[in-house]
């Protein structure tokens, strides 16, 4: 299976791709449709119009990845977004579409977070911080 790292973001085109199309075909697509660089380490996804078969395409800082795959039987879920051709989702949900789980069924437990961000203050910043979480 797949094995991406947690910086990796991953784009959905939208709307479906010729499969007659390779790697230069789905670069030109990433940099005139989805107005994004191919070569910033993100993992796009393409599917073709019976929604049976999809493309991958990731840059890996010196050639770029195709990963294909095509459904026997049955047909990936559609995901939709508004007034945009590209749609950005999290590495678990790639990993639910490829393998059939219906991913707007599907929901995050209430305490966690897709992504956590630290932000580190001054050393009297953070002081004042620990006291008012001491005393609250």
């Amino acid at each position: 299976m797949l094995s991406l790292p947690a910086r990796t973001r991953v784009y959905v085109c939208t709307s479906s791709v010729d499969f007659r199309k390779q790697h230069d075909g789905l670069v030109a697509i990433v940099r005139g449709e989805l107005g994004s660089d191919p070569l910033d380490g993100s993992l796009f996804a393409f599917f073709n119009r019976r929604r049976d078969r999809i493309k991958l395409l990731l840059w890996d800082a010196n050639g770029f990845w195709l990963f294909y795959k095509r459904l026997e039987r049955g047909t990936f879920e559609r995901l939709r977004s508004v007034g945009s051709a590209r749609l950005q989702i999290t590495r678990g949900e790639l990993s639910m579409l490829l393998d059939g789980i219906d991913v707007k069924k599907s929901k995050k437990r209430k305490h966690f977070a897709d992504e956590v961000r630290i932000v580190r203050g001054t050393r009297s910043e953070d002081a004042d911080r620990n006291e008012q979480a001491r005393t609250a």
